[in-house]
């Protein structure tokens, strides 16, 4: 009768052990924070075609640079086409932005050019202080 008093004081335990909860947490933690820079790297891109709209400005109230697939850079404000370096365009358009700050720009890339350089004409045009730069595509 005594070891049956025993039992019968004991309460059940009303415990949930979670350590085991949080290890598996934190490996799978661990395998997204790894695969997760993995999925955006050295993927193959194909640019879809696309029908835009022309814009309705004239040809003299658009500043246009491009580059062509030597890497050769231009500026093309109202019909007037001279190369120039990137510091050149830089200056150039900050020039023009400063008389007139709503002058939409729009940056022409020869489709053998590398990404990089049309990276850097936009990165350059937005130094210069354009806010807003478009792309000049061909229609379909």
């Amino acid at each position: 009768m005594a070891l049956r008093n025993r039992i019968k004081r004991r309460k059940p335990v009303a415990e949930i052990n979670v350590v085991p909860y949080i290890d598996v947490m934190l490996v799978l933690l661990v395998i997204f924070m790894i695969t997760a820079p993995m999925l955006t790297q050295g993927v193959d891109v194909e640019l879809p075609n696309a029908n835009a709209a022309p814009m309705q400005n004239d040809e003299s109230d658009v500043l246009i640079a491009s580059v062509d697939k030597d890497g050769n850079y231009y500026v093309d404000l109202g019909g007037e086409q001279s190369s120039v370096s990137l510091e050149q365009l830089k200056s150039q358009v900050t020039k023009v932005l400063a008389q007139n700050p709503r002058l939409p720009i729009l940056v022409r890339g020869d489709k053998n050019v590398p990404y990089g350089d049309v990276v850097g004409l936009m990165v350059a045009l937005q130094g210069a202080g354009a806010p807003n730069v478009g792309l000049v595509t061909e229609p379909e």
